[in-house]
C-alpha cells in the first residue's frame, strides 16, 4: 500500500538517524532526496548506510539555489515550477502503490524541503512524519553547554531576516539560534553587535560531521560561511570552557562512512564505521548500534607526522584490472601512503600494509570522499585517493581537485599520477580502435541530464569519431545501451564495429566484437566498456580471432 514518509535524517552523523527512519530507508520501495544542479546530495549520503539495494531512487534537482535565473516568473516561479514538478513525480510512485521515503536533513518540519511535498500530497496519499534531530540540537551539542534552562526563551531566527528586526528579537529573547546563514552572515554579525550578543555567541559550522568546526561568531570569516552553518547564543553563561576548533581548522581528523550489507558507504563523521552484512534489530530495524570500526588499521598504529606539519593528497589511477598495469610511480605513493581512500572495491585491490589506514566507501560518495581525504592532509597524513584506470577519467581526480578549490583546503598539496585507462586497455586487446581522433563520453546520468547526454552522443556520432562509453549500465540504469545505439544508428551504419571488454585486466575479462545493429543491451553490465567505431573502423580475421582499427587516413 502506498504511503509518504517524510524522513527526518538529523543534523549529519548517521548515527543520529533514528531507529524508525532507518527502518523505513530500508524498506522503501523509492527513496527521494533533494540536491543542487552539482547532483551531490547531503541527505542521500546520510541515508546512504540504512539503503538496500535495487531500491528505485527519485533525485529532486533544484533548478537554482542563490544564483540568478531568466525564468519568466523570476526565482520564485522557478521554485514553484520545480516543487510541483517534483510533486507530480512522487505522485505516479504514489499512485503507482509504492512507499516513498522522501529525505530531509534534520527534521521534516523544520526549515525543510519536505513541506513543500507534503503541502501538495498530504491531502492526497498517506502520510507520516519521522521527526530527526534538528541542527539547533547538534549545535548545542557541539558547543556542550545548555542551550535554555528554567524559564529562560529560546527564539529561532532565519539569517535572511532583515538586520533590524534579527536585532530588535535578538534584545528580546534569552537564548537564540540563527539559521541559514552563508551569504547572510555579515547581517547576522552586525545584529548581534548592535543587540550586544556578539560576545557571548558562537558559530557552528556542519555539526556532527566530519568538517563540525566551532567558533566565536566575532572571528568568523564572512567570506567563508557555508549555509549548513548555525549561529547559537546559550541562555545560561557556559560553567564549563567551550571547545573551540583552533585555527579555524576542522574540528575532527577523523571520518566515518557507514557502510550497509550492500557495501554502501557515506563520508560524514568521525571514524570509518562499517555495518555487518545483513545486521538487523528486532522486527528488522538496521541497528545503528552495531556499527564497528572499518577505518581499519593493518596491525599497527598509523604512522604519525609531526604536530602542525600538513600532508598532501595524491590521486592515483591503479589501472583498470590487472596488477601489471599499475605503474612504478603509482605503487611507491601507495607504500609511502599513511591513508588509503577510496570505493571499496578499489581500495580491496591495493595491498595491505602494516600500519597503513584503509578508508572504504560507496562510489555514490565523491565528495565527501574528497572531503575526508584533504581533511586528513591537512591534520599531517599522507593520503592517496585511489581509482581505477586514470584518476582523470570519469574518476576521483576531478571531485579532489574541485572540492580543493575550497579556501579551507588552500594550503593542502594535491597531486595526480596517471594511469592506463579502461579505455586503452579494452582497446588494446582488440588492436587499435580508438586509432584516430576519438571522444570519451560517460552514459550515467547521476551528476547530468540525460538529455546532456544524448546531445553529446548525437554530436560525437554525426562527427564521425569513434568513441568510447563509459558507465553503460548498472543494476538501476538498464535503457541507456539501447537509447544511445538508436541515436548512434541516426548517424553510423548498422553494419559499424562495437567493440565490448567486460572486465578487461581482471578474472572474468571477455572482449569481442559486434555489429552496432547486434548490440544487445542485456550483455552490458556496470564493468563493461564500449568502444563505438567510425566509418574508418575496420575488423579482419586474424591468428588469435578478429582484430579492429581505425586507420589514420581519412578520406582516402
Amino acid at each position: 500500500m502506498s504511503k509518504l514518509w517524510g524522513v527526518g535524517l538529523g543534523p549529519g552523523d548517521p548515527e543520529l538517524v533514528t531507529v524508525k527512519a532507518a527502518r523505513i530507508i530500508g524498506e522503501a520501495d523509492v527513496i527521494a532526496f533533494h540536491s543542487a544542479r552539482h547532483g551531490r546530495s547531503i541527505s542521500r549520503a546520510i541515508a546512504a548506510p540504512y539503503m538496500r539495494a535495487g531500491q528505485l531512487e527519485e533525485h529532486l534537482v533544484y533548478p537554482v539555489t542563490t544564483e540568478t535565473t531568466d525564468h519568466p516568473g523570476g526565482y520564485q516561479g522557478a521554485i514553484d515550477e520545480f516543487y510541483e514538478r517534483a510533486a507530480t513525480a512522487l505522485a505516479g510512485h504514489l499512485a503507482a502503490g509504492r512507499t516513498v521515503a522522501l529525505l530531509a536533513a534534520g527534521d521534516p518540519l523544520f526549515y525543510s524541503s519536505f513541506m513543500h511535498m507534503h503541502r501538495r500530497l498530504a491531502d492526497r496519499f498517506d502520510t507520516e512524519i519521522i521527526p530527526g534531530v534538528t541542527s539547533v540540537s547538534a549545535a548545542s551539542a557541539a558547543l556542550g553547554t545548555p542551550l535554555v534552562e528554567g524559564d529562560q526563551v529560546l527564539t529561532v531566527l532565519p539569517g535572511t531576516m532583515p538586520t533590524e528586526e534579527l536585532t530588535r528579537r535578538l534584545r528580546e529573547t534569552d537564548a537564540a539560534a540563527i539559521m541559514k546563514l552563508g551569504r547572510t552572515y555579515p547581517g547576522v554579525r552586525q545584529a548581534l553587535s548592535d543587540s550586544g550578543r556578539l560576545a557571548d555567541a558562537y558559530y557552528v559550522e556542519r555539526a556532527s560531521s566530519s568538517r563540525q568546526r566551532v567558533l566565536r561568531a566575532a572571528e568568523v570569516d564572512e567570506a567563508s560561511v557555508p549555509y549548513f552553518a548555525i549561529t547559537i547564543v546559550p541562555g545560561p553563561e557556559p560553567a564549563t570552557r567551550i571547545a573551540l576548533t583552533p585555527d579555524g581548522a576542522p574540528a575532527s581528523s577523523e571520518i566515518i562512512g557507514a557502510t550497509t550489507d550492500s557495501g554502501i558507504a557515506a563520508a560524514t563523521n568521525g571514524r570509518l564505521r562499517a555495518t555487518a552484512a545483513g545486521s538487523r534489530v528486532a522486527d528488522g530495524v538496521r541497528a545503528a548500534a552495531a556499527h564497528s570500526p572499518a577505518a581499519a588499521s593493518t596491525g599497527a598504529e598509523p604512522r604519525a607526522t609531526q604536530s602542525g606539519q600538513v600532508g598532501e593528497v595524491v590521486v592515483v589511477g591503479l589501472g583498470p584490472g590487472a596488477e601489471v598495469w599499475t605503474t612504478p610511480e603509482v605503487r611507491q605513493a601507495l607504500a609511502e601512503a599513511t591513508d588509503i581512500v577510496g570505493y571499496t572495491t578499489y581500495v580491496n585491490r591495493v595491498p595491505v600494509r602494516p600500519g597503513q589506514r584503509r578508508h572504504a566507501s560507496d562510489n555514490r560518495v565523491e565528495s565527501e570522499r574528497a572531503g575526508m581525504a584533504l581533511d586528513m592532509a591537512k591534520q599531517g597524513a599522507k593520503v592517496v585517493v585511489v581509482s581505477s584506470g586514470d584518476p582523470g577519467v570519469f574518476a576521483m581526480a576531478a571531485a579532489v581537485i574541485e572540492e580543493s578549490a575550497d579556501p579551507q583546503w588552500r594550503e593542502v598539496p594535491v597531486r595526480v599520477l596517471p594511469g592506463v585507462t579502461a579505455a586503452s586497455a579494452v582497446a588494446s586487446r582488440m588492436g587499435a580502435p580508438l586509432g584516430h581522433d576519438f571522444a570519451m563520453i560517460s552514459l550515467s546520468d547521476r551528476l547530468k541530464p540525460w538529455e546532456t547526454v544524448a546531445q553529446r552522443i548525437s554530436a560525437v556520432a554525426s562527427a564521425d569519431m569513434a568513441f568510447a562509453v563509459y558507465n553503460p549500465a548498472s543494476s538501476q540504469r538498464t535503457w541507456q545501451v539501447a537509447a544511445m545505439r538508436d541515436l548512434v544508428l541516426e548517424h553510423r551504419k548498422p553494419q559499424t564495429p562495437v567493440v565490448i571488454g567486460r572486465d578487461v585486466g581482471g578474472p572474468a575479462e571477455s572482449v569481442r566484437v559486434v555489429t552496432l545493429a547486434e548490440l544487445d543491451p542485456a550483455e552490458v553490465d556496470m564493468r563493461t566498456l564500449l568502444i563505438i567505431g567510425a566509418s574508418t573502423t575496420t575488423v579482419f580475421d586474424a591468428a588469435g580471432g578478429p582484430r579492429v582499427f581505425t586507420s589514420r587516413r581519412y578520406g582516402d
